[in-house]
């Protein structure tokens, strides 16, 4: 049996950046944190963060030093929640929401990693997260 069980980024500086995304999800930094490996529990799968010391931060979009991975969070309200992320510190990159409401904005967190919020249309919250529309 496979199972996923961590996604690790690397970094300068883990605490730092775990208080970042900490503060982004509403969770908790794990207890036992340091500062060679911290993290975030979601479920069966953690969000850490491992220091690296001669960190190379990407430059989106820029291919000499390219993104290698981006997180996505469903939001309900988008508005709301680009301002909440860059009172934390996040930068906003580009908007790729349409006419209606829907789509996606990318953001770099305090160290140059992408992330997006997104708003798609039919997207249901339940207790267990967002429920996306079936798509035939």
């Amino acid at each position: 049996m496979l199972r996923l069980t961590d996604f690790i980024i690397d970094c300068p500086d883990t605490m730092k950046l775990a208080a970042f995304y900490a503060e982004v999800t509403g969770r908790p930094i794990k207890e036992g944190s340091t500062a060679d490996w911290a993290g975030i529990q979601f479920g069966e799968i953690e969000l850490a963060f491992i220091r690296v010391d001669d960190y190379r931060a990407p430059q989106w979009p820029d291919s000499e030093h390219p993104k290698q991975f981006h997180l996505d969070f469903e939001v309900d309200d988008i508005e709301s929640e680009q301002r909440r992320v860059l009172d934390l510190g996040a930068t906003l990159e580009q908007d790729f929401i349409g006419p209606e409401g829907y789509g996606w904005r990318v953001y770099t967190d305090p160290i140059g990693h992408p992330f997006c919020l997104c708003r798609n249309k039919g997207v249901t919250w339940t207790d267990r997260g967002p429920v996306f529309p079936r798509r035939d």
